[in-house]
Order: C-alpha cells, then structure tokens, then sequence
C-alpha cells in the first residue's frame, strides 16, 4: 500500500461540507495547479470539457470550481471563463503579507460550528453600530437589498448572494473597516463550511420565507434606529441557524 506524500495535499482544499465526488475534483483540480499544469493566470479548461476529462457532472464540477473560486484559487471572468489566481505560499511570502491565500487556509479549516461562534461574536456588534452609524441613504441601499432579497422564492443560490450583500451592507455600515473585513472572512468561511452543503437542504421555499420575515424585521429596526430590537432580533437569528446545524452534527 502507498502513502501519499502531504505535499500533494492542501488544507486549502480540504473541506467536509461537500460530497466525496466534489472533493475528488477539488483534489485533482487543485493537484493540477499546484503542479503548474495550470499555471498562475492561466485559462481551465470549459466545465464541459473537465467534466468529460473527469467522468463527473457539470453540476460536480461547477460546485468544485465555486469552491476554488470562494478561496481565491480561480476567478471567474464572464464570457471568459475560469482564471488560476492562486500562489504557492512561498511565492506569497515574496509578495507581501500573503494575505488572500492565509485567508483561503483559515476559511477552509473553520468548521461549521465554529463559523457559528465567530458569526454569534460579530454580528451582535455589528448590527448595534450599524444602527447607529449608518446614513439615511445606507438604510435606503439596504431596503433595496431586501426588495430584491424579499423576490427570491426557491432560487437557493440567488437568496445565498443576496443574502450576502444585505449582511455586507450592514458590516459596512458600521464604519469600522476592520470590523468589515473580518465579517468579509466570515461570509467567505460560510460559503465553504456551512452553506455549501447544509444549506442547499435547507433552504426549503418555507425557510427561505422565514428568513425573509426575520431580515425585514431587522431592517425595520435599524431604519427605526432600535438598538435593542435590532441586537435581539440578530440573536434571534443565530439561535435558528445553530438549531439548524445542530440537526446535522
């Protein structure tokens, strides 16, 4: 029996909230660009054409290539196609500080209940300075969010995005450009140990409601500049998605 060298692994890529299929692909894409078979910069192949190469659906693929693309491996370029972004850490160390690739590595070793303890820190704060720090047109921004939010009815993947961009708006809101950029972390981490598997059972058109209704109420209490709803509301929140993950452990 052969062991496998764990330089051909990463922690990057290494993740428990996708299926065994979509790990082999992360494994294999993730192999080929750290060999510099696709090298930094360099174009993938078509989703058809990996997933011919690989005997998988385009759908396994496509989750593959999300994942990469959350961690700052790929981007995509629409009309284009798919990017290698990624860099050895040594080749980072050379550049600066290194930064998007120690964040790939963090996200990916944050397990689903830790992600939940670090969202139950920030977000409590970041709604009560919201509340206070956020202008009249920032609020208006975030009712805009919301009505696009409130028109998604079983598009898992879309009411995820905007989901996404109502919680950025309220991390911005805060004036605190750290605050920010940790919260920035957070929703890169959920996109990989929470909401890449365990939502999409989910967010069933009733939750999806439910979620609605609670974001409104929220956005109403920060229009309303009530601190104290607005934090209870958020907690609330937090309450429901740990009875969710709870239902997965």
């Amino acid at each position: 029996m052969t062991t496998e060298s764990p330089e051909m692994t990463s922690p990057i890529i290494t993740t428990h909230s996708v299926g065994a299929t979509v790990q082999l692909v992360l494994d294999r894409l993730f192999a080929q660009i750290k060999s510099e078979e696709y090298p930094l910069d360099s174009r993938l192949p078509s989703e058809r054409a990996l997933a011919s190469e690989m005997g998988v659906s385009r759908n396994t693929v496509r989750e593959a290539l999300d994942v990469l693309e959350a961690r700052n491996v790929i981007r995509r370029r629409p009309g284009s196609g798919s990017f290698v972004t990624w860099r050895s850490p040594e080749a980072e160390s050379g550049q600066g500080t290194g930064a998007g690739v120690t964040g790939a590595s963090v996200a990916f070793e944050t397990s689903p209940l830790d992600h939940l303890v670090v969202r139950g820190i920030i977000e409590p704060e970041m709604v009560r300075l919201a509340v206070i720090n956020m202008t009249p047109r920032e609020i208006q921004e975030l009712e805009r969010l919301m009505a696009e939010l409130e028109n998604v009815h079983t598009d898992v993947e879309a009411f995820v995005a905007g989901e996404e961009n109502l919680y950025r708006k309220i991390a911005a809101g805060t004036r605190n450009p750290l605050l920010a950029s940790c919260y920035g972390l957070a929703i890169e981490s959920c996109r990989v140990s929470f909401r890449a598997a365990l939502l999409r059972r989910h967010l069933t058109p009733r939750r999806i409601r439910e979620c609605q209704q609670r974001y409104k109420s929220l956005l109403q209490a920060i229009a309303a500049r009530d601190v104290e709803r607005a934090v209870e509301l958020i907690k609330l929140h937090l309450l429901e998605e740990q009875k969710l993950l709870l239902q997965d452990l």
